[in-house]
């Protein structure tokens, strides 16, 4: 089974967008990281549901869109906190 069954097509383009506005809230000063997920959520489920129209499969779309923006800048900062331990 593949990301795409259950990820549209459309929804896709979302995951890097959510990363980048991810990164641009990090640097933002008055936002703790804590909070950051919360936005990206928000932003993910209005974002999908302008794309797909508003309704249930949107919001989920929003929500697993979301899910691998946010896991995927997991991956990326723990293999580097990883691999600069190791040095």
């Amino acid at each position: 089974m593949e990301f795409v069954d259950y990820v549209m097509r459309e929804a896709l383009i979302l995951v890097p967008v959510l990363m980048i506005i991810g990164k641009i809230i990090k640097n933002t000063p008055r936002v703790r990281n804590w909070m950051i997920p919360y936005i990206l959520l928000v932003l993910g489920i209005i974002l999908a549901g302008l794309i797909m129209g508003f309704s249930v499969e949107s919001f989920i779309q929003g929500v697993l869109v979301t899910g691998a923006a946010v896991f995927g800048h997991q991956l990326f900062k723990q293999g580097k906190n990883y691999r600069d331990l190791k040095n």
